[in-house]
């Protein structure tokens, strides 16, 4: 194709968004509102994944030794942890940094209650916090923590506890939340498609009149379709932007105002440049592309004339 011509079908193209005013208005409101509800949609998946995986990297080990555990059996003990091949770290805790941790975690009236349990009145023993690297291994790590105790008499650890059926809960849980996540944005995402196509072709069937008298004359079908192609490009691709835009301004406005109290309860959301990624190269490419799927589908119709 000559760029004259291309020049040409561009330049329709163009000519043909704002001479069907009100039609490519009602487009482009048609696609933005179905791709912003399908970007909410995606962002708000992202955000339950991202929290459910940093729930399942809270899940840890608690072994507690002991309370007459001497230090060379806590070092052989430590050595033979850090070789379970689920292992990924092994952090030594004394008693009274076990004190000063459920100190902590009861406020200011536990610091109280518990300032008279210092030193030889420690009632806490020491403990190793097993972190593993991968949440679902917790259990099998678990056990074979449990069995190096057992192999010692009396068993090296008092207690190994590693939240036993809350874990196994959390982890269905957290995949029926991601399984219902996942079917919810394809679904939103298949919807968008055909109403973003429907709302295309029923621009270009309004204008069957032109497109047939183009025929009867005598262009050929590349030349009509060329800046109908283009028309559907443009409308898909600016109302794709625009939602992009809205979305990502709006979801750093909830991370603003939202970022010191969900801090308070540790939880993170998708950051900025992580949702960009995702919701600019999605909306602008699905409203892209169903802009000149709705135009070929709908002007070959009518080109049988």
């Amino acid at each position: 194709m000559k760029l004259r011509t291309l020049g040409r079908h561009i330049r329709e193209g163009v000519r043909n968004i704002f001479r069907n005013g009100w039609m490519s208005f009602a487009s482009i409101s048609s696609i933005f509102i179905s791709l912003f509800i399908l970007g909410a949609f995606v962002l708000l998946a992202l955000n339950v994944n991202k929290l459910a995986d940093q729930l399942e990297s809270q899940v840890e080990i608690r072994a507690f030794l002991q309370m007459d555990a001497t230090k060379e059996s806590e070092a052989a003990i430590e050595t033979k942890l850090r070789n379970i091949p689920e292992v990924k770290s092994v952090t030594y805790l004394t008693a009274e940094q076990n004190l000063q941790e459920m100190s902590e975690m009861l406020g200011s009236d536990g610091k109280q209650l518990l300032e008279d349990f210092q030193g030889e009145d420690n009632p806490l023993p020491a403990s190793f916090t097993i972190e593993v690297y991968d949440p679902l291994t917790v259990a099998a790590a678990a056990a074979q923590v449990e069995a190096i105790s057992s192999a010692q008499d009396p068993p090296a650890f008092q207690q190994v506890k590693y939240g036993k059926g809350t874990v196994e809960t959390l982890f269905k849980v957290t995949d029926t939340v991601r399984n219902i996540g996942l079917i919810i944005v394809a679904g939103l995402a298949v919807t968008a498609m055909f109403l973003i196509a429907t709302t295309i072709k029923t621009t270009i069937i309004n204008r069957q009149r032109e497109i047939s008298i183009m025929k009867l004359v005598g262009a050929t079908n590349a030349f009509i379709r060329w800046p109908f192609f283009v028309e559907g490009a443009l409308i898909g691709f600016l109302s794709s932007a625009l939602t992009a835009a809205v979305v990502i301004f709006g979801y750093g406005e909830l991370i603003r105002q939202s970022e010191f109290d969900l801090g308070l309860m540790s939880i993170r959301l998708v950051s900025m440049n992580e949702a960009a990624a995702i919701i600019v190269p999605l909306t602008i490419g699905i409203g892209t592309f169903l802009g000149v799927w709705g135009s070929v589908l709908s002007v070959r119709r009518y080109l049988k004339v």
